[in-house]
């Protein structure tokens, strides 16, 4: 051109930053410069657009150039400009650069102010973006409908506290008139149907003159969302009928998000031959989303091998494979992924770590969990809030507690769900002076508890004591704060008081409930089992019927566990019976719970015929299974099987070692006992817990080696309870140990002054020992304090009819006949050499009163008429709350050999099978 004018030189720049040859632009730029052409804010915020175009640095230092150069020329008074700059500084992440620069801005018009709220509520500055939006009101700026687009997305966006902003700016897009822009429109769709408002979405859809793609695809989702799948499906058919729009990748990945169930997958099948068929499948979102798809649907081969097979990934597809992994349980197949990912130029995310750490949530992860950890720390994404719960959440599992410690002090910023993971954590080690601390910590810096963090303390209680200090003053602070009226927290209450000793109170609470749900049903027929009461839980269970509420899985294990305790193999196997019926009998809890109610009802044929396949048996069936063949003394079985169990890659837990080491304290191994507890953190990763510790001490004792079992009580890994003074109280008993079992029954005292079993077990160690003045001494003082002895009872059930015995008892309709029968295996026996072992006596009598007041023992009565009424042929089975005593043992033995019977005799720990004169405990209980 032979002559240039300033708008020959502006409009080339421009049309050179629109055909993308920035380069050419700048080069105008500095010619215009050295002509000493004037400057114009169009062509400075032409040149910002190129800005956006080039990588993060590069940009930003381009842009804060121009920006410096616009401020020089004094063109900050120019409104496209500062516009465009804003666009830049948001797309770059610099909010607080472009919230500087706004506010240097002389003039502002409705695009400076959308491109505000863009640049923070793109950066996740939704509440700012949201006040912006009322300053612009406030200042009389009037919308256009690109600025409604933008806060009515942000709307959608916001938390649910926050939906009545969206509905207000919903109102006064109305007043405008500019819902009918199709982009105001699409964007107020999506916003009702982010916050649930699905009819009102629907209504204005419906009146909608004119549609786009966006506004189908925005139904589309939010059906979707919402899990409406038939009616996702329908839109989607209504779209295509017309013909005239097309759907694309974003309508696709809405549909297959609709299908990510194991009742749609089919249909998900079929949206992903359309996605071949239309050319979708090239794009990476589309194919991220099969993967979830098939992944959550159950088909995790098929979304293995779509991941592998995709000729490009980008971070969420390498992050939706790694979630899947650890949600199919595949944790070494998601850290492999996650060392594939690394030699990617992908750069982890939050979402990647979280994932990651998903994996390693066993104890025998935890070294796994630290090198992810490493990996955080070296990019410098622990301080994320996300992470950081998911670092305590990992910690936690696997017992880590000091760990978890150390990284929350280290997080910078805590919420809810931190102190609930930590909560968690403690509670999970039954330390609820630590849950309190942290109860209290978050209410002092003001972070508000949910229901979780309520039900999660409550569960941390387990005794009276810390009933009484924490959870009565909790009980009263759910109903300061009306954390009462939630469901969770009201049927947690009913199980809190069950754990620590206070029954009635549970079904205080339980009453208290208006609309009893299946829970709360479940809770108390489940409290009602653990205190013993199994006939009430089972009467529980008639009343949840009759209240109309369908039976469940949890419901139908625990009324199992009901029959279990009470050894009532009638009503187990009609339960059973009833699960196989609602077709519920394929259920790991309901098999599980129905094995081991055979078992503890002395069917042990009945639980093997039970049992799932071993590639497919659960942890709780194994579990089940090795602590069936302990409570029948059959260790060589229990020790197979965890054999078995772990060749084939199954990885023993904690109930899994308390089953084991209770089979090798009922034969008596103390030392194979002792190489297990040795081997299961070293070997196995379980860390020994109280239960294992009172499996040691049982067989210490039991053997008479009290030093031993001393010595090991003081190095123990956790506090001895009164499970581990009972134990040892009981052995020195049968050694007529004095001293130690003095020792025992103090600290069980010291923990429980009104515990009668410390009483009861000292008495008869000093009837054994004939020191009879502390034996009156002892009984006096029980009486002083009334407290009562529980008195023995043993019963036998034939058809309907339940049978029960107390000492010396002659309530039963049949009294003369079994006291007939009794005097004939009297004789029988001294026949064949018997002699009472009357060291089992605990009054001051003469000997041949100790023999009478053993033949009296509510066990022999029980099987005197199990011979008169159980035929020929059949096994006597009879059930006893107390362990049988050493006489008993032998009258049992001798009359399974005079009488040519089986009989089967289980007490609160085992069985004892008699035939041909031996017993399955080999006289070892």
């Amino acid at each position: 051109m032979p002559e240039r004018t300033p708008s020959s030189w502006y409009t080339a720049i421009s049309g050179c930053v629109r055909c993308c040859h920035e380069p050419t632009a700048f080069d105008l730029l500095r010619g215009m410069r050295e002509r000493a052409v004037p400057l114009s804010g169009f062509a400075l915020a032409s040149l910002v657009t190129a800005c956006q175009r080039w990588n993060k640095e590069e940009g930003r230092t381009c842009g804060a150039a121009i920006h410096a150069l616009t401020h020089k020329a004094g063109l900050m008074v120019n409104v496209y400009i500062g516009t465009a700059l804003l666009h830049l500084y948001g797309s770059r992440k610099h909010v607080l650069d472009a919230q500087r620069l706004f506010q240097e801005m002389p003039e502002r018009n409705v695009v400076s102010w959308t491109a505000l709220m863009l640049a923070l509520s793109s950066n996740g500055y939704l509440e700012e973006a949201f006040r912006a939006y009322r300053r612009m009101r406030m200042e009389g700026v009037s919308c256009n409908a690109n600025a409604f687009s933008t806060v009515v997305s942000l709307c959608g966006s916001l938390s649910l506290e926050s939906h009545m902003a969206g509905l207000q700016v919903f109102s006064q897009v109305l007043v405008s008139g500019l819902q009918r822009q199709v982009s105001v429109a699409n964007s107020l769709i999506t916003m009702l149907g982010n916050i649930a408002r699905v009819q009102d979405a629907e209504k204005l859809f419906y009146r909608m003159e004119e549609r786009d793609t966006i506004s189908w695809n925005a139904m589309v989702s939010m059906y979707s969302h919402e899990g409406l799948c038939s009616k996702c499906f329908m839109v989607f058919s209504d779209m295509r009928r017309g013909g005239l729009l097309s759907y694309d990748a974003t309508t696709m990945c809405s549909l297959i998000r609709a299908c990510a169930s194991s009742d749609y997958v089919n249909i998900g099948s079929g949206i992903h031959s359309l996605c071949l068929r239309g050319g979708l499948h090239s794009y990476i979102p589309v194919n991220n989303a099969l993967v979830s798809m098939y992944s959550a649907a159950g088909k995790f081969v098929d979304a293995e091998f779509l991941f592998w097979s995709m000729g490009r990934r980008d971070l969420i597809s390498w992050n939706t494979m790694i979630s899947s992994y650890v949600q199919n349980g595949n944790n070494m197949d998601a850290l492999k992924t996650l060392g594939l990912l690394l030699q990617t130029k992908e750069a982890p995310d939050r979402m990647t770590f979280s994932s990651a750490l998903g994996a390693c949530l066993s104890p025998g992860a935890l070294m796994d969990g630290r090198m992810v950890h490493a990996m955080i720390l070296q990019l410098s994404i622990d301080r994320n809030l996300l992470v950081g719960n998911s670092l305590l959440t990992m910690y936690g599992k696997c017992s880590s507690i000091q760990d978890a410690e150390r990284v929350f002090q280290l997080m910078s910023t805590h919420d809810v769900v931190s102190c609930n993971v930590l909560i968690g954590s403690y509670a999970a080690l039954e330390d609820c002076t630590k849950v309190m601390q942290v109860f209290t910590w978050m209410r002092g810096v003001g972070l508000k508890p949910n229901y979780i963090t309520i039900v999660s303390i409550q569960g941390s209680f387990k005794f009276s004591n810390e009933l009484q200090n924490y959870g009565l003053p909790l009980h009263a602070y759910t109903i300061h704060t009306g954390f009462i009226a939630d469901d969770y927290v009201s049927n947690s209450l009913i199980t809190m008081y069950a754990n620590c000793g206070d029954l009635d109170s549970s079904t205080k609470v339980f009453r208290t409930i208006i609309k009893k749900s299946a829970v709360s049903w479940n809770a108390m027929i489940a409290a009602n089992v653990q205190h013993g009461h199994g006939e009430e839980g089972l009467k529980l269970f008639m009343d949840m019927q009759h209240a109309g509420n369908n039976i469940d899985h949890v419901c139908l294990a625990e009324c199992l566990s009901s029959s279990a305790s009470l050894a009532s193999l009638e009503e187990g196997m009609q339960l059973h019976g009833l699960g196989v019926k609602c077709g519920l009998d394929n259920d790991s809890h309901v098999v599980n719970a129905a094995m081991d109610m055979y078992g503890k009802c002395g069917k042990m044929d009945e639980m093997l015929k039970m049992l799932p396949d071993p590639a497919v048996r659960p942890q709780q069936c194994w579990n089940t299974l090795i602590s069936g063949y302990a409570r029948y003394g059959y260790f060589k079985e229990a020790e197979d099987t965890f054999k078995h169990m772990v060749s084939i890659g199954r990885n023993p837990d904690y109930v899994t070692f308390v089953t084991l080491l209770s089979a090798c304290s009922h034969a008596g191994l103390v030392d194979k006992g002792i190489d297990y507890y040795n081997s299961m953190l070293s070997v196995f990763g379980v860390s020994p817990g109280i239960k294992h510790c009172v499996c040691i001490v049982d067989v210490l004792g039991r053997l008479g080696r009290f030093t031993e079992a001393e010595k090991f009580i003081e190095d123990m890994p956790v506090l001895p309870n009164d499970l581990i003074w009972r134990s040892l109280l009981s052995s020195s008993r049968t050694h007529k140990n004095l001293d130690i079992g003095r020792k025992a029954a103090k600290k069980l005292l010291e923990l429980d002054p009104f515990d009668d079993s410390a009483y009861v077990l000292l008495s008869n160690l000093y009837a054994t020992s004939a020191r009879w003045s502390d034996v009156d001494r002892l009984r006096s003082h029980m009486k002083s304090i009334n407290l009562n002895k529980r008195p023995a009872c043993s019963w036998l059930k034939q058809k309907k009819e339940v049978s029960t015995f107390g000492i010396g008892d002659r309530s039963h309709n049949h009294t003369e006949k079994i006291y007939t029968k009794l005097d004939e295996i009297f004789l029988k026996l001294r026949e064949v050499g018997y002699v009472a072992d009357t060291s089992s006596a605990l009054h001051d009598t003469d000997e041949e009163q100790k023999e009478q007041n053993l033949w009296n023992h509510s066990e022999k009565l029980a099987l005197a008429y199990g011979l008169i009424t159980v035929p020929e042929g059949c096994t006597v089975r009879i059930f006893k709350n107390l362990r049988a005593c050493a006489d008993c043992h032998l009258v049992f033995k001798l009359v399974s050999v005079v009488f040519d019977r089986e009989i089967v005799l289980r007490d609160p720990f085992r069985f004892h099978h008699f035939k041909g004169g031996s017993c399955s405990c080999s006289d070892f209980w």
